[in-house]
């Protein structure tokens, strides 16, 4: 059997990043950790970026993942919140690619249907099922339960995305 690839699942936000490791070998998925950054609200934005850099760089030097997916962002009403939003969410990219993992990006309905099977599932749904395919996962937060739905979703996903990059190479 092939050793298993471990996947790091982020649920991009200033607040709170989510975060969540499963270790994925075909079909099979073994829950590792979860948690969430966060991040003070009275503080300057730029040093809340860095407060996630450097635990996700942290994250990524102790638990060593080979592969890190990151949920898109939905468009926001509030211009000001959807762009810090998307400032949290370069930082989510950047960490992992900086420490050379190959980064994934996917949809909320995307994650959603590959986790529940509907794209409109809601939040407790997706805690649910997240539950009953990583038994003994410690979900202390929703975003926690968001992070480890991501890294599912690509353990899904991995496979067809490896064969349609070594069709497009042929």
């Amino acid at each position: 059997m092939n050793r298993p690839v471990r996947i790091l699942g982020l649920d991009p936000g200033l607040t709170h990043t989510g975060w969540g490791l499963i270790d994925s070998a075909g079909s099979h998925l073994r829950y590792i950790a979860a948690g969430a950054i966060s991040t003070s609200s009275g503080e300057e934005l730029a040093h809340r970026l860095v407060q996630i850099h450097n635990a996700l760089s942290n994250l990524i030097g102790e638990w060593t993942p080979d592969e890190a997916a990151v949920e898109h962002t939905y468009v926001n009403k509030n211009p000001a919140a959807a762009l810090k939003l998307g400032q949290a969410r370069g930082i989510a990219l950047l960490a992992p690619a900086l420490a050379g993992l190959p980064v994934a990006e996917y949809q909320a309905m995307e994650v959603k249907r590959a986790v529940v099977g509907t794209g409109h599932a809601d939040k407790i749904q997706v805690q649910d099922m997240v539950k009953r395919l990583l038994p003994g996962a410690v979900l202390k937060r929703a975003d926690a339960a968001d992070a480890l739905a991501i890294a599912i979703c690509h353990a899904h996903h991995r496979g067809t995305r490896a064969l349609l990059a070594r069709l497009a190479q042929a």
